[in-house]
């Protein structure tokens, strides 16, 4: 070694002991070796020692000096011992926490890291001694906070965003009967939620603000739907942790709360015996039932149904046997009305029928409950099966329109029960209305009604035909109109009673009459050359035409009267062909096969299109007259007519005007290029016989 090698050593050694030394000083705790004798006796021990217990470390070092385990507290003494043998026996470095009692008094943990020196074996100890107070504090505040959430009765859980649970406590252990282990990882919606679209309600609330709260359906793992009122929370990401953004759930289950709620409900608004709503449940919906009319202007009606002679039963079966009576009854009254309506029981044997504000007018409302009173009066007919005994019984219906601009709860129920005692007066076993107007109304619609049936019955309707000509003033085909000659002589018009057949449902069977009538003429002008080339137009309405054996029923016309069927035309309307137009087409299709054709009645009235004018088998459109009335005087209907005529023209159909009454009107649609015609210009319609000469004289 040089001499300048010689002299660098030592200052090399000196700069290592000085940085050591200055390492030791700042460390956060104390670095010691000690001898392995029960008092772990310092030979070295660093300055930090008396920051960490607040005697100086020289204390320790002196001789004798300061024994370290002296500051031990007794009860965690052996603990230390213990674990220091233990790990020197195994060969291995020990850490170790206890607490101290330091030189001021008061206690600290300590948490020492240490092992046996390397050059003296197990005699000698060297290790590192911290202060670990203030991080067992936090960990014990951490696993308190923990111990409380586990403790804690109500289901938390914790999720990630994309809904895997990362957090679930014993609560929702309890409550939902997944273990925590079997429920992290999981999706919460899926292992939770049946309705998804709750789930996702919540979860957008819970993104856009913050936070969301209300009441969950949530399935248990054995297939149970508990209530739950759950609050949900949007936990911000912590970078400190590197924790993430999640949701925090917390759920309470409700489902007996919820029950026992309905139970109240129920025994605050259902009647016991029947089930039904109660008076209470009555005036709440028919007062609200009365607000919805006063703001919509739509018409309902209340119907009281009284039993007929309900106490005889009571009185000579005993109250067992009524009850029965009443039970069965209400579920048949059930039965009889749509499900937006309602049967509640007053009590006794008095039943309620509420009828919803639907309806336009007060008639359509009187029609609707006319419906359902001849249903509860035919429902009642049927004898009633009372466990051993048979039992018959009637019923009495008051039936009182309503509207809510005009009518309280008060005056409706009273117009009802008023009604009521009206029918049992007029005998029992059947209904009336209070309404004297509506009533008369009705009773004519009803008096109509059984005219129309005896009217088929007893052959009363007749058809006459009107004459259809071309520009040469020659008859070319005619259009059948239906008349009804009452038996005191008086002829009366569609327009008195077809809205009634339809509404009633006889239109079918009317229109099934007019075409085997109108067959039964055109067959026999088809026997005749003169007359054989006419065509005859019929209309048929929507109901008739839609009716699934509508083609085989005009089949069986066919082969019972032989027409040709070539000359006839079925007349159709806009609202039809709308209406239904997939039908209406195939329908159309099928007979046109069959060589019918088919005209369309009262064109640009309706829903006119080129839509279906274009993919329907049409031959002809029909301008209707009321346009036709004014076509000299107003332009709108001047274009309308024209615009139908060009129309017509460009897709190739026959176009034809009905109600051409003056010269003048026959001129324009000649100019426009129409040249069919059908008015009083040229004749009313005739019955077959003058109609048949009629078409002879000008053929």
């Amino acid at each position: 070694m040089s001499d300048a090698d010689a002299q660098q050593a030592p200052a090399a050694g000196n700069t290592q002991a000085l940085s050591l030394e200055l390492l030791l000083q700042n460390l956060p705790g104390a670095a010691y070796r000690c001898l392995n004798d029960g008092d772990w006796t310092m030979e070295f021990v660093s300055e930090g020692m008396e920051q960490l217990t607040g005697y100086p470390a020289a204390a320790f070092m002196a001789r004798p000096g300061l024994s370290y385990a002296s500051l031990i507290l007794p009860e965690d003494r052996p603990l230390v011992e213990r674990g220091i043998a233990l790990a020197l026996a195994e060969g291995r470095s020990f850490q170790l926490t206890y607490r101290i009692r330091c030189a001021e008094g008061h206690i600290k943990w300590v948490c020492e890291q240490g092992a046996a020196s390397p050059q003296a074996g197990m005699r000698l100890l060297e290790g590192f001694l911290s202060d670990y107070t203030r991080l067992r504090n936090a960990d014990m505040l951490v696993r308190e906070q923990a111990s409380y959430l586990q403790r804690a009765r109500d289901a938390i859980v914790a999720m990630d965003m994309n809904s895997r649970i990362t957090y679930w406590n014993n609560g929702a252990e309890r409550l939902y009967g997944w273990s925590a282990h079997e429920a992290r990882g999981k999706k919460f919606s899926e292992l939770l939620c049946e309705n998804l679209a709750a789930y996702h309600t919540a979860y957008e609330t819970t993104l856009s603000s913050g936070e969301w709260s209300g009441e969950l359906a949530h399935m248990r793992r054995d297939g149970v739907c508990i209530e739950t009122d759950t609050r949900w929370t949007l936990l911000a990401p912590d970078d400190a942790f590197g924790s993430p953004q999640k949701i925090l759930v917390i759920s309470t289950d409700i489902s007996e709360r919820k029950h026992n709620e309905a139970k109240i409900y129920r025994l605050a608004f259902f009647d016991a015996l029947t089930d039904l709503p109660n008076r209470a449940s009555l005036l709440d919906h028919l007062r609200r039932a009365l607000l919805g009319s006063a703001r919509t202007r739509k018409c309902g009606a209340l119907m009281f149904c009284d039993l007929d002679n309900f106490k005889y039963l009571n009185d000579s079966q005993g109250h067992a046997a009524g009850d029965m009576l009443l039970q069965a009854v209400a579920r048949r009254l059930e039965h009889c009305v749509r499900e937006a309506d309602m049967v509640a029981r007053l009590g006794g044997d008095e039943f309620v029928i509420l009828i919803q504000p639907l309806e336009d007018t007060r008639e359509g409302a009187a029609a609707q409950a006319e419906t359902v009173a001849a249903k509860v009066v035919a429902a009642m007919a049927a004898p009633f099966q009372l466990a051993e005994m048979t039992y018959s019984v009637s019923v009495s219906v008051g039936v009182a329109t309503m509207c809510g601009t005009v009518d309280t709860v008060e005056s409706t129920l009273r117009q009802a029960d008023a009604a009521m005692y009206q029918a049992k007066a007029c005998g029992r076993n059947t209904y009336r209305f209070h309404d004297p107007a509506v009533q008369a109304a009705w009773s004519a619609r009803a008096e109509l009604e059984n005219g129309l049936r005896r009217a088929l019955r007893d052959n009363e309707f007749v058809l006459h035909y009107q004459p259809q000509l071309d520009r040469s003033n020659r008859v070319i085909g005619a259009e059948a109109l239906l008349r009804w000659r009452l038996p005191d002589g008086k002829l009366l018009y569609p327009a008195e009673f077809i809205q009634n057949a339809e509404e009633s449902g006889l239109i079918i069977d009317i229109g099934r009459w007019v075409l085997r009538t109108a067959c039964t003429e055109l067959a026999r002008w088809q026997r005749f050359p003169d007359t054989a080339g006419l065509t005859l137009s019929v209309n048929v309405s929507a109901g008739q035409f839609t009716e699934p054996d509508f083609v085989p029923m005009l089949q069986q016309i066919f082969e019972q009267t032989g027409v040709q069927p070539s000359g006839l035309k079925l007349e159709l309307t806009e609202s039809l062909v709308v209406s239904d137009f997939t039908h209406t087409a195939h329908t159309m299709a099928t007979l046109k096969r069959r060589g019918i054709s088919f005209s369309l009645d009262d064109f640009g009235t309706g829903y006119s299109s080129l839509a279906y004018l274009r993919k329907l088998p049409l031959d002809q459109l029909k301008i209707d007259q009321s346009f036709m009335r004014d076509v000299l005087t107003d332009q709108n209907d001047a274009s309308i007519v024209r615009s139908i005529i060009a129309l017509g023209d460009s897709l190739g159909l026959q176009v034809i005007a009905e109600g051409v009454e003056t010269p003048g009107q026959r001129q324009f649609l000649s100019d426009a290029g129409c040249f069919i015609y059908q008015g009083f210009l040229y004749q009313h319609a005739l019955s077959s016989e003058h109609f048949t000469q009629y078409a002879r004289s000008v053929h």
